[in-house]
């Protein structure tokens, strides 16, 4: 039976369901919370926009909601698996189990398992319906809250650089010579790195060569003059093929595409590493959720009456929350290259699963 790891299809079932609750009850409980203390905080700025009201504030929600879904899963794993630990210490379900003779990891095996389908269920949603809406957050957010962009592969807040020259882009749209830029500034700047003339427009199209600007307001700096006109051709320099590498979002690109992406980054010549660190974490971070019934594993175990109960559901969360910090660290330091990114997104997750099953082992096999 110790080889056998679901002896009682019963139990299985018993334990998926009850965890499976727990985390959707949790997850809806943290949702709910911190959407309303977002709306808070963001409500004014959307409302201030002339011609936004109720829809767009049930727009908004439409969007945060997956991310807040994304950010917070793992979490709510972490804290159902707490939960239901302790819901069967104190009922002597474990007490029971165990009598019956199954050991730690055969009680833990369904827990375990509906967390790893429940990490299955968070890549896809993330890959599908997190990274649109992100994008689609970040560019009306680029846009002041104005109308939702309903064009595809949005960008926001795109820099690039022409010699010295610097043009950036609140909004951009397309691909190729379809490239279409919103509420666009061109800074011409001397060799020195000053500004020597900045102008501001509505938007940009590919000019070949070159991007017309229309509806401009120019700034001569050495005159302290404006002025305004119809267009104006700058960055001769900047091609299409320059602006579709010019910059990849890794939150709002599915995980088949940003590997393309990164390998003609790494074609042009350009730094990959906080690109690729975070590619490989689109497969880690969703595969967190497998970590926490281990690390929670130990509020499962010892007697409740003894008094300990409460202290090892702290040490449970204290580890829990533990990995969720060097998790964060090592991805940090993976995007200033200061880990290899296949390192910085997977050693978090191998120490933890080695932390936890060495308690496991040490305490309760």
């Amino acid at each position: 039976m110790q080889l056998d790891f679901f002896p009682s299809a019963t139990l299985t079932k018993y334990l998926a369901k009850l965890f499976v609750v727990r985390i959707l009850a949790v997850l809806v409980m943290l949702v709910l919370v911190l959407m309303m203390l977002d709306l808070l905080s963001n409500s004014g700025k959307i409302l201030a926009v002339e011609g936004n009201g109720q829809g767009e504030l049930l727009t908004y929600a439409s969007l945060r909601v997956p991310q807040l879904i994304q950010r917070f899963l793992p979490y709510s794993v972490l804290l159902a698996t707490l939960i239901s630990l302790v819901t069967l210490n104190q009922n002597s379900e474990v007490i029971a189990m165990k009598a019956a003779g199954l050991s730690a990891h055969q009680v833990l095996a369904p827990l375990l398992l509906t967390a790893l389908v429940v990490g299955g269920v968070s890549f896809v949603f993330n890959e599908r319906v997190v990274t649109r809406a992100t994008a689609t957050l970040k560019a009306w957010d680029a846009a002041e809250w104005g109308p939702v962009p309903e064009e595809s592969s949005v960008r926001a807040n795109v820099y690039l650089a022409d010699g010295s020259n610097v043009l950036t882009a609140a909004q951009l749209t397309g691909s190729g010579d379809a490239i279409r830029m919103r509420n666009v500034t061109w800074y011409r700047r001397s060799p020195e790195g000053t500004i020597v003339e900045q102008v501001d427009a509505e938007r940009a199209t590919y000019a070949g060569p070159g991007w017309r600007l229309e509806n401009i307001e120019r700034f001569e700096v050495a005159a302290a003059a404006s002025s305004t006109g119809d267009s104006l051709v700058v960055g001769e320099g900047l091609t299409p093929d320059q602006i579709d590498l010019a910059k990849i979002d890794p939150e709002a690109v599915p995980f088949w595409e940003l590997g393309p992406q990164i390998e003609a980054f790494e074609d042009a010549g350009r730094r990959t590493g906080e690109m690729r660190a975070k590619w490989w974490h689109k497969l880690s971070g969703p595969l967190s959720s497998f970590l926490m019934p281990l690390l929670g594993a130990v509020a499962a175990f010892g007697l409740a009456r003894s008094g300990q109960l409460f202290v090892r559901a702290l040490i449970g969360m204290a580890l829990g929350f533990a990995y969720f910090v060097v998790d964060n660290a090592a991805l940090a330091m993976g995007s200033f290259g200061g880990y290899p990114p296949l390192l910085a997104a997977w050693a978090p997750f191998f120490l933890f699963a080695l932390i936890g099953e060495t308690v496991l082992i040490r305490t309760e096999e």
